[in-house]
Formats: structure tokens, sequence, C-alpha cells
């Protein structure tokens, strides 16, 4: 990855009492793909706005290219916003829209056409120029916005949830033409949702947010798989979280029994919490796994099935292409490699903060 350019640095913003982002640092690289991920209220949009010049934060910096930019207006900022109402305004033609921030930069009028023409060749739309916006289909409305954000040759495009009006197929379609653009152009992308599969789709790295605290930064394979603190492993996908007892290095003790895993460096009988994937289950004869347990629920997902299986007293959730029907007494096994430990957090706000005190 290439160089630092932006530093966000101990940015704090409250609203009334409302404390929504707390001290909170974090740098984005040149041409990174990186995903603001959290659930509502979580202070994603707030520090995008902030990054973007919407909303002054009270204490804190934003470093933008070696500069500090605090008191920069949003027109004097290298970084483009798309909102999630895409605000195309709808007494222009698509041409228009995408020329109206050339204009007021008072470029030439054939420099303009060659842009809009460029610009919507980029986003599939050619051809569209003297169209409405209200004609459009929210796929397409999305497609001009960015076009009119990438006319004006920004380092950075911020995006504040902006496929989150789209049905899924055509989200699916925007989220592989958003990642072509990036590689295209070599744009830096700020990308916020709170759609994980999103997440994990389309971004270089994802920061994990809640309640104005950063939670965990990492690749998309980082935070699935290697989960910080139970908030992401819950946030992120489906997960079995489980109270367990860390006996010794590589051995833990849940669901009334002993297990290998391959973490280390957690002590001797120090209460943990240990993840478990629903797809890292695997259903055996009985007596072939580690535990026994029961099928109590089977839902038919398409790819998989999706299993519960009640084995001392605890409900485990299951992905398998295999299916068990309700009822059937099954063994519960799992490699030592896809349990992976954590530790509890020792109070609500070392929780709230993801912090191992």
């Amino acid at each position: 990855m290439s160089n630092k350019l932006i530093d966000i640095v101990d940015i704090t913003k409250s609203f009334d009492e409302n404390v929504i982002l707390d001290h909170l640092n974090l740098y984005i690289r040149e041409n990174e793909f990186l995903t603001l991920l959290g659930p509502s209220g979580c202070g994603k949009t707030t520090l995008l706005r902030i990054l973007g010049g919407f909303e002054t934060p009270d204490s804190g910096n934003i470093i933008f290219d070696g500069k500090n930019i605090n008191n920069l207006p949003p027109n004097k900022r290298q970084l483009n916003t798309v909102f999630q109402k895409y605000a195309l305004f709808s007494h222009m033609t698509i041409a228009e829209n995408i020329a109206f921030g050339l204009k007021i930069k008072g470029k030439s009028k054939n420099y303009i056409k060659d842009k809009i023409r460029y610009a919507l060749k980029l986003v599939n739309l050619e051809g569209f120029e003297d169209r409405s916006p209200e004609l459009l289909s929210g796929g397409q409305q999305q497609r001009i916005a960015i076009a009119r954000a990438i006319v004006n040759e920004p380092k950075v495009l911020l995006l504040d949830e902006p496929l989150g009006a789209l049905d899924l197929k055509l989200r699916q379609d925007m989220q592989y033409e958003l990642i072509r653009l990036k590689n295209e152009l070599g744009i830096t992308f700020v990308f916020v949702t709170h759609d994980q599969e999103e997440a994990l789709t389309m971004s270089d790295t994802i920061v994990v947010m809640n309640q104005g605290y950063i939670q965990q930064i990492g690749t998309p394979e980082d935070i699935y798989n290697e989960p910080k603190n139970a908030f992401v492993a819950d946030f992120i996908g489906d997960s079995n979280i489980l109270s367990a007892v860390m006996v010794e290095d590589r051995v833990v003790k849940m669901l009334g029994t002993t297990w290998k895993c391959v973490d280390e460096g957690f002590g001797h009988n120090k209460p943990v919490d240990a993840v478990i994937r629903p797809e890292d289950i695997d259903l055996v004869k009985p007596g072939e796994g580690t535990i026994n347990g029961v099928v109590s629920h089977l839902i038919f997902k398409g790819v998989h099935y999706e299993m519960e299986v009640e084995a001392n007293n605890y409900t485990l959730l299951v992905h398998s292409t295999d299916m068990f029907p309700v009822g059937t007494e099954v063994g519960v096994k799992v490699d030592p490699f896809d349990i992976q430990i954590m530790k509890k957090p020792e109070s609500e706000d070392a929780e709230a903060v993801g912090i191992e005190e």
C-alpha cells in the first residue's frame, strides 16, 4: 500500500450532550478503498461529514497530504462526497448536472464537454447527456452522482451509504463498478455502510466502529477470521460466541469439555470468549466429535442448510451443505484452528470501547 494521504488526529465531536466521536485516530492511505462499518449511530457518517467539511470537529485535526484542512470549506477540499440521496438537480439535464462543479471552476466549454463524455463512459451511461435525471432508475441516478463527483478529479471520493436505496442485484453490480472505478482512476475511496457483506466485498481496509470508538481495523479477511472482540465477531457475519476458560496455551474449556485450539498467551484458567463461525462446525456421527448434540432447527438457505444444534445446554448455529433432519443426534467437531479466543471485557464501558483492560 502506498503513502498516508489523510491523517485523522484525535477527533472529538458532540451534539448537545451526546458524544458521537471520542478522540478518534485513523489514517487513510493513497489509493485505498477504506470502509467505515458499524451500526446506525456509531459515528461513521459524522466522521465522513467532518472529512468532507460539512461538520467541524470540537477538537482534533484533519491532515490532508500533510496540510491541516480543518478550516477549509468543502469546495476547497480535494474530496468529493456522494450522498445516499443523490441530490441531482431535476431542472437540469444529465450533462448540466455533471458539468455543474466544472462551470463554477470556470473551465472551458470544450474541456467540460470532453469531461462529461469521459465521465459518462466511465459509469457506462454514454449517450445520456440530454436526458432528465427524473427519467432515470435509481441505479442510473447513482452512477450520474458518481460521474459528477469524478469529473472534479478529487483525490478522495467520500461515499455515504450510496448503494442503500438500490435493490440487491443492482447493489452487487454497483459494487463491482465502484471497485473497477477505483482501480481505473487511482482515487482513494472512503465508503460508509452498515452492510457487512458490502464491506467484505469491496474494501482493502475495514474500520469497524461502535459508539464513537474504533473496534478494529484490518483487511476483510482479518476482520472476519480474527475478530478482536465479541462486538466485531457478532457484527460481521454469524457467530457462536461462547463463554469459555483458557486452561493453558492451546487448550480451552467450553460446553462442559476441553477443546484444542491454537491461541496462546491468555494465561492459565482465565475466563475468555470463544468464537466459532457456523460454517466451521462439522457435524459427524455421534461419538466421533468432541461433544454430541441434537439438531433442533433446520432451514434451507440455497447455498447451505442452517441448523441449530442443542449441545450441553447451548444452541449452536451450524451452516453445512449436508442436511441433518430435526431430531438427529450428531457429533460436533471443530478444527482447533477455527476456534478464535478473545479476552472478555471487564466492564460494559470496556465492551463499548473494545479495549482490553
